[in-house]
C-alpha cells in the first residue's frame, strides 16, 4: 500500500510523492524543472534523506575504513543520529566522542540538524 504526501510551495506547485520511488508532480502553472526539484528537495521528507546520505558519506570519509567496517547502520531520526557499531570497545570509545561527532556532522551539513548522537 502506498501513502501519498503532498507538499505545496509558494509557486503553486503541488508535489505528490509516493513510496516505492513513484513521483507525481502537478503544476498549476509552468515552472522550470530546477524550481520543481528545489521545491521537492526542500520538503522535510526528502531533506532528511539527503542529510542522512551526506552523514553516511562524511562518516566513511572522516572515520576511516576500520571504524566504517564495524559500523552496521547510520540513521537520522528526529534530529537524533543513531549509529550502530559491532565492536563493544569501539562502541564505548565512540560514546565518549559523541559531542565531537555531533559537531562534525553539523559542520558538514551546514546547520544544526543533529541534536544528539546515540551509539548502539
Amino acid at each position: 500500500m502506498c501513502s501519498t504526501t503532498k507538499v505545496k510551495n509558494s509557486s503553486h506547485i503541488t508535489l505528490s510523492f509516493m513510496q516505492k520511488n513513484h513521483l507525481y508532480i502537478m503544476m498549476d502553472k509552468e515552472q522550470k524543472f530546477g524550481d520543481v526539484l528545489k521545491g521537492l528537495m526542500d520538503s522535510k521528507q526528502w531533506k532528511n534523506k539527503l542529510h542522512e546520505t551526506k552523514i553516511r558519506e562524511v562518516w566513511r570519509e572522516k572515520m576511516g575504513t576500520t571504524i566504517n567496517h564495524y559500523t552496521t547502520g547510520i540513521k537520522l531520526r528526529n534530529e537524533k543520529l543513531f549509529i550502530n557499531i559491532d565492536a563493544s570497545s569501539l562502541k564505548q570509545e565512540l560514546t565518549y566522542e559523541r559531542e565531537k561527532i555531533k559537531n562534525m556532522m553539523n559542520i558538514e551539513l551546514g546547520g544544526e540538524y543533529v541534536k544528539d548522537v546515540i551509539i548502539r
